[in-house]
């Protein structure tokens, strides 16, 4: 595979601008090493992981790959300080932050030499990221899976607007399981692409063999935002949802949706493969997906469709 030379390849020290997204449930070590060792960016999700298995996960990826590779850190996690102390002693070299705010840890992180990229839904907080003093940004569109923006504006929109409002490299999510749909962002001044929907459905993924088959037999509109009085997330529909949508409909208290939700609702369906009582966190572009395939074979297949793009933008049916 050529090394493609821009600024995110250059930051990350990687060979093409192809991101795993650091999923609940999904991105243990087995997929960021995957990721890392076809050339791109493989991240473990940290945010289904007490300390303790953080720390066994960041271990068993460094014996697994030699590559660069990240933690993503949802920033609301209750044990937050434990887990960036095993990332500072476990000498993690890149962090993707999330849900919350970047001004709080980023210093920190920076000052033990780690790159940090913080995950935005709005040009707003893209800027309120730059100044906190992150390296880049990764602007997640409306379609993404998993926890979204109150703002709802999709990733054409997202894309040239956070683009305009900062000076750091800004890598593209929510939609993007393709490689034209990787150009068509790049085109919009991405300088690089986030995927978690395509890695959901990978042979390395953490998920369930039951969540990982109903994604790719999921059509268009199978997916819908919901719990925006709590923390916007966009799920399959299934009966879960449906209790969650007829309770929004009524006009549920955040006490009651809280209630609904309960614990361990995720790992109950991504993890443990309830496809009813399970809250099923994915993309829109769950609807292009059709195969489970090996981690290696999906970033070879997004480069070569990318290549392919740029030689040839109008695709030939």
């Amino acid at each position: 595979m050529t090394r493609f030379s821009n600024r995110i390849t250059q930051l990350f020290n990687i060979d093409i601008p192809i991101i795993q997204a650091g999923m609940i449930w999904a991105s243990g070590w087995r997929l960021a090493s995957a990721v890392s060792n076809a050339g791109g960016l493989g991240i473990i999700g940290a945010g289904s992981m007490y300390p303790e298995v953080l720390k066994e996960h960041i271990q068993k990826c460094k014996t697994a790959t030699n590559r660069s590779f990240g933690v993503n850190l949802p920033l609301l996690y209750p044990d937050i300080d434990k887990h960036i102390q095993i990332i500072i002693e476990e000498e993690v070299k890149i962090v993707f932050t999330s849900a919350g705010n970047p001004k709080t840890w980023t210093s920190l992180l920076k000052e033990k030499g780690i790159t940090v990229v913080h995950v935005v839904s709005s040009s707003k907080f893209a800027k309120k990221a730059e100044d906190a003093g992150c390296d880049a940004v990764v602007a997640e569109g409306f379609e993404a899976g998993g926890h979204n923006g109150k703002e709802e504006t999709t990733t054409l929109v997202l894309i040239p607007a956070v683009v305009n409002a900062v000076k750091i490299p800004v890598i593209a999510a929510g939609g993007i399981a393709t490689g034209r749909q990787m150009l068509a962002a790049m085109v919009l001044g991405a300088e690089g692409v986030q995927m978690g929907s395509r890695f959901v459905a990978c042979e390395e993924a953490s998920s369930h063999i039951n969540f990982k088959n109903v994604v790719i037999n999921s059509t268009e509109g199978d997916t819908q935002l919901a719990l925006k009085q709590l923390t916007p997330v966009r799920l399959l529909k299934n009966d879960f949802f449906r209790q969650v949508q007829q309770a929004e409909q009524r006009g549920a208290t955040v006490e009651e949706l809280s209630t609904i939700l309960g614990r361990a609702r995720a790992k109950k369906g991504m993890f443990e493969g309830d496809l009813q009582e399970g809250e099923l966190e994915i993309g829109q572009v769950s609807a292009l997906l059709d195969e489970i395939l090996p981690a290696d074979q999906i970033v070879k297949n997004v480069w070569k469709d990318f290549m392919d793009g740029l030689s040839n933008p109008v695709k030939k049916l």
